[in-house]
């Protein structure tokens, strides 16, 4: 069960939305606080592959590895950070809708740890207002509707 969630509808074919979901040195048009993500080189993310994100938080860089879980061409893209007993998992589902893409974002976070599983609702909420309107972000970077970042 996701701990939140948004839908989207963009003008623009599944094929265009996933390359650019996917694409994850895109993120920082859609997701304000990431600065830089370093890949491992410039072709197809496989489940397993590793990328380093670059982040502002409260004005401070922090660096982050992300690892892919899924990505299958046009259909889904996940990926997972895993720091001091903080998994985050973020899921992009896509679908043809009439007049374009439906894209759907997921996160799920689980905790380990007294301390973690205390302070997870805190946790859930920060993540929510730092990526909980990547959808909208996403979808006027794509249709050149919205202001940018």
């Amino acid at each position: 069960m996701a701990d939140f969630e948004a839908s989207v509808i963009i003008r623009k074919p599944i094929e265009e939305v996933y390359e650019y979901v996917s694409n994850m040195e895109n993120m920082s048009e859609f997701m304000p606080n990431v600065v830089k993500i370093d890949k491992p080189s410039d072709g197809f993310l496989m489940p397993g592959d590793k990328v380093l994100e670059t982040r502002m938080i409260r004005g401070r860089e922090t660096r982050n590895e992300l690892e892919i879980v899924e990505n299958e061409k046009n259909k889904h893209f996940s990926y997972r950070s895993d720091i001091n007993g903080l998994q985050s998992t973020y899921r992009y589902r896509f679908s043809e809708a009439d007049g374009g893409t439906k894209a759907h974002f997921e996160a799920i976070i689980k905790t380990t740890g007294l301390r973690m599983r205390i302070t997870k609702r805190f946790i859930v909420d920060m993540l929510k207002r730092e990526d909980g309107n990547q959808m909208s972000y996403l979808k006027d970077a794509l249709e050149g509707t919205g202001p940018t970042l």
